[in-house]
């Protein structure tokens, strides 16, 4: 049958736990012995493990990316969103770099142009998204008839360039009929020479 001096405990000055008053003695001897309270987290561990338990639990970490050192409750903070060497993605391109060269990329490539499909523009893909949000395809009408316009111009060229070849053609057909007319009546006059030669030789 328990005695209320079983019952009753005291508090371990070493490890601050409420020991049995008829334990205690034993439990001195071995608390101060083995134990000691760990200066960071308080937790009462062995002592020929109080190295490896501040090592692995409250020892600074080198963060895998960019080798920085810091307190270990904050790596996956800084690994996930600080580190200058995590990888992001372009906003623009979706490329995967370094977070520390995504301003410059950026930069470069907010500057490229895609067709916008509602107004057949070319908008910079920074303003993209501004862009489609007041996008309403009216510009595309006249998009559509300043294309037509370009097309309708370039035929007019082309008659105009058929139109300024024709008199070159034509200069030079009435210089051949020039020249065959020309032939024809040199022959004649050459013939007609011949012959009056040829009659005066008999004659005589």
């Amino acid at each position: 049958m328990e005695t209320v001096l079983d019952q009753a405990t005291i508090i371990c000055s070493h490890c601050d736990r409420a020991i049995p008053v008829a334990n205690v003695d034993l439990h001195n001897a071995h608390c101060s012995r083995n134990l000691q309270k760990c200066k960071v987290c308080g937790d009462m561990i062995a002592k020929k493990n109080a190295e490896d338990h501040y090592l692995t639990t409250h020892a600074p970490v080198s963060c895998s990316l960019c080798s920085e050192t810091m307190d270990r409750d904050i790596i996956n903070i800084h690994e996930g969103e600080k580190c200058p060497k995590r990888i992001v993605t372009c906003d623009f391109c979706e490329f995967p770099l370094p977070a520390v060269d995504l301003a410059e990329h950026q930069e470069v490539c907010g500057n490229r142009t895609e067709l916008c499909h509602l107004c057949n523009k070319y908008v910079r893909l920074r303003e993209r998204c501004n862009h489609e949000a007041s996008c309403n395809g009216i510009i595309q009408d006249i998009a559509i008839g300043s294309s037509r316009n370009m097309m309708q111009a370039e035929r007019n060229e082309r008659v105009q360039r058929r139109q300024r070849r024709r008199p070159q053609n034509d200069f030079s057909t009435k210089r051949l009929l020039f020249s065959i007319a020309i032939t024809g009546i040199a022959v004649m006059l050459g013939s007609f020479y011949l012959q009056r030669k040829a009659d005066s030789s008999e004659v005589h």
